[in-house]
């Protein structure tokens, strides 16, 4: 979409669409191809929606976990940046790590 706002919006939908506890939907792969395809160059706001979709795959979807952290540590988005007490880092390799570990 043309909007940044939009596609914003479809990354927040898809995240959400985990964390909250229902089934994945079956767009998984091909949402992670357009990650890796897309994400380095995304317009900043909707690159951190991206990202923070691509967490949490990475945390509900234990079979592309791996594929979720090798895209943050490729890509080295938010890497060091620094974070507020009893925050979580928006880095994924850490994100998805620290999220998984309060899930058991």
């Amino acid at each position: 979409h043309p909007s940044p706002f939009m596609r914003r919006l479809f990354w927040y939908h898809q995240a959400r669409l985990r964390w909250t506890g229902q089934a994945p939907p079956p767009n998984t792969e091909s949402l992670l191809d357009s990650l890796e395809a897309r994400m380095a160059e995304e317009d900043p706001d909707v690159q951190w929606t991206m990202n923070f979709c691509a967490g949490w795959i990475g945390i509900h979807e234990p079979a592309h976990r791996a594929r979720c952290v090798a895209l943050g540590e490729r890509l080295g988005l938010y890497k060091g940046d620094k974070v507020s007490k009893g925050c979580t880092p928006a880095y994924l390799p850490e994100f998805i790590r620290i999220e998984v570990a309060k899930r058991g």
